[in-house]
């Protein structure tokens, strides 16, 4: 369904004319994902660059939102209007209480198939991701998954969806030419959220879909939380310390922490070092694990491959600390500190601790 467009210097890529069936999909949609009455942040992300998207084409954007309690979904749909929707499609029903593949599949494709959005954009989260690929599967549309960036290619109307391959090292730029609606999930933290505007108006379309619980072969008993998920904490921080196999072993882990713990951080690390088994999955930064954009990242002995660049280019300001002056890292660092971070890093610790013993001092004379 999906073709991959290479653009080679000096040279003009074919002209694709849009087929003229397709014609009367138009505007740009956002899946909403939310649990719990909680909305996951790349639902608000997406609507930051849905609205971008939107101008190029002049189209609107439309958010949708399921679940399973109205005054739920209202609260949602009125949020989605101040961060950038025009329209809001809802569906309520107790069937979508909680996500399930099924009826959340059934209940999107039949919205698609009735207002015939031509860009379909989902969270590459684990439960979009599973809903973009069923709902692509149905629509016999393509689907790029995991994109870094989305711009529109003016002469044809497509999407242009670009992401990592070939385990990383290269770029590609992905465009679904004749089909429709053009489907890509984005991770969390690769666009900002932009700041709601309360004073947008919008419509709400309220749509009432028929399910038959019986054919559904799923059924969710309870909702546990995890309250050691460390994957939003890391995707939202402001500082994040990152650590690879230049740390030598896991126990050095324990100077990095302290570090964030600092700094009002969080810790992640490279792929390496999670197969190692010296961090968990849910901290892993890169193409293959999270992406993030913190204001600051300190980089503690990682080399910096493409792989691992992925995940932190959007970050503020990077910092290197390697003992090797030739890694890949310092070449895209805004700040390159080159020595043993079994040096480096206690000096941090030490001074931040001075700093902070200092101000209490202070405040402690002035009795506060």
């Amino acid at each position: 369904m999906s073709e991959i467009e290479e653009k080679p210097k000096n040279q003009k890529r074919k002209k694709v004319s849009l087929d003229p069936r397709l014609s009367e999909y138009r505007g740009i949609w956002v899946f909403i994902e939310q649990e719990e009455a909680k909305v996951h942040p790349v639902g608000w992300e997406l609507l930051g660059k849905a609205r971008v998207l939107a101008k190029s084409l002049g189209v609107e954007v439309g958010a949708v939102v399921f679940g399973g309690n109205q005054a739920v979904v209202d609260t949602i749909s009125n949020d989605a209007i101040a961060y950038g929707a025009d329209i809001v499609y809802q569906v309520v029903d107790p069937s979508l209480s909680d996500y399930r593949s099924d009826p959340f599949t059934e209940c999107l494709v039949q919205l698609v198939k009735k207002y015939k959005p031509e860009i379909l954009l989902l969270g590459a989260t684990a439960l979009s991701r599973d809903l973009a690929s069923s709902v692509a599967t149905f629509l016999e549309t393509g689907l790029t998954a995991d994109c870094t960036e989305l711009t529109i290619d003016l002469e044809n109307r497509s999407l242009e969806a670009t992401r990592p391959t070939f385990g990383g090292s290269l770029l590609c730029t992905i465009l679904t030419l004749n089909y429709r609606p053009q489907m890509a999930t984005v991770r969390p933290g690769v666009f900002p959220i932009p700041l709601p505007n309360t004073d947008r108006k919008g419509m709400i379309i309220r749509e009432q879909i028929q399910f038959n619980e019986a054919n559904f072969v799923t059924k969710v008993l309870g909702f546990i939380p995890d309250p050691y998920k460390a994957s939003e904490k890391l995707s939202r921080a402001d500082v994040v310390i990152g650590g690879g196999r230049g740390l030598k072993q896991a126990s050095h882990f324990s100077l990095l922490r302290e570090l964030a713990m600092l700094l009002g951080g969080e810790v992640g690390g490279t792929r390496p070092v999670v197969q190692a088994g010296w961090l968990e999955a849910e901290r892993q930064i890169g193409q293959t694990g999270r992406t993030i954009r913190p204001k600051v990242y300190i980089a503690v002995g990682i080399s910096g491959a493409v792989q691992h660049r992925v995940g932190i280019e959007k970050a503020g300001t990077i910092v290197a600390i390697n003992n090797d002056p030739n890694a890949p890292i310092f070449d895209y660092a805004d700040i390159g500190i080159v020595g043993d971070f079994l040096e480096i890093i206690p000096a941090m610790i030490r001074v931040l601790k001075n700093k902070i013993s200092s101000k209490y001092d202070c405040l402690k004379k002035q009795g506060v």
